[in-house]
């Protein structure tokens, strides 16, 4: 096993963590050892960018979060909770409107989440990598998750607050909500619309990339980069 000197440890932590993955006696498995040091970093990497690229480009589109069902944006949960008496007193239309309206303002703040997740790739420690390489099938899900959360939440606020202010979903809401209000269902302040929105959003987003996870982890030998299926095939 080649050894890599200090000064390029701080500047490629990925790369280090590979060395000390492949070289960890845990870990003493021929198939580990064959791959070269850049060969784990080089698959790591492209792995977890791969992730990254499917989750953006599937999500931040017209519809990637509507068509979906298992990250299309439901009511908050009050207002589900009274969604059937609402559409009974003739509120259909308004939560038909709050949902499409709720789920394209998701759409539009997803489609700028690429460049937090790359820089987080770049920050990616010694610890974090072998963490990654070592850890249960989302492993790569949560590291994102603990590093990315606080800022995509602070870039998709604002997205989403022009985006519900556009389409006018604050006042559609306001009707919506205050009707079950007044029906005695739920208190009007019950949600703000935009931090609901963007937890949602959140949350959608870090589904699809451990999807996507697992999927690599499942079926190494199914990706088609060389670098992921040889890497991923090695610690399955």
């Amino acid at each position: 096993m080649n050894t890599i000197p200090l000064s390029r440890c701080r500047a490629a932590p990925v790369l280090c963590a590979a060395t000390v993955f492949l070289g960890s006696s845990a870990w003493g498995a021929s198939t580990l050892d064959a791959l070269t040091s850049h060969d784990a970093s080089s698959g790591l990497r492209a792995a977890l960018s791969q992730g990254i690229d499917t989750a953006v480009s599937q999500l931040g589109v017209p519809n990637g979060f509507l068509n979906d069902p298992k990250v299309a944006i439901p009511l908050p949960p009050a207002l589900e909770q009274a969604d059937r008496a609402l559409r009974m007193v003739g509120m259909g239309a308004e939560a038909d409107k709050l949902k499409v309206g709720m789920n394209h303002a998701a759409e539009s703040a997803v489609a700028d989440a690429k460049p937090i997740f790359k820089a987080a790739l770049q920050r990616m420690t010694v610890s974090d990598a072998k963490g990654i390489l070592t850890g249960g099938e989302d492993a790569g899900t949560q590291y994102f998750r603990r590093a990315t959360s606080a800022q995509l939440t602070s870039k998709f606020k604002p997205t989403i607050a022009r985006e519900t202010e556009k389409l006018q979903l604050a006042s559609v809401y306001d009707k919506y909500a205050g009707k079950a209000a007044e029906l005695g269902l739920v208190n009007k302040q019950d949600a703000d619309l935009n931090d609901y929105v963007t937890g949602k959003a959140l949350d959608g987003l870090f589904s699809r990339i451990a999807d996507e996870e697992h999927t690599i982890r499942k079926d190494p030998l199914g990706q088609a980069n060389s670098l992921i299926k040889k890497v991923f095939a090695a610690v399955h």
